[in-house]
């Protein structure tokens, strides 16, 4: 019953990341890449990658230890 619970959880991060990520790729460019403000907006992004990535991994890992339970 956990991992069904950590599996919804998981996957609403995950649909949360991607999306933050939709939102942030039309704002970059908005900006003109100077100033300080790039520098910080560029780490959120590489920050978001990172966290898409290993939710993904969880996700993918979860699913399998969920269909080799059954």
């Amino acid at each position: 019953m956990i991992f069904f619970v950590l599996e919804i959880i998981i996957g609403v991060l995950l649909i949360g990341t991607i999306i933050l990520q939709n939102q942030g790729s039309g704002l970059s460019n908005a900006f003109g890449g100077s100033g300080e403000f790039y520098r910080s907006k560029r780490s959120i992004e590489k920050l978001l990658l990172w966290a898409t990535a290993g939710l993904a991994f969880l996700f993918a890992a979860l699913s399998v230890v969920l269909l080799l339970h059954h």
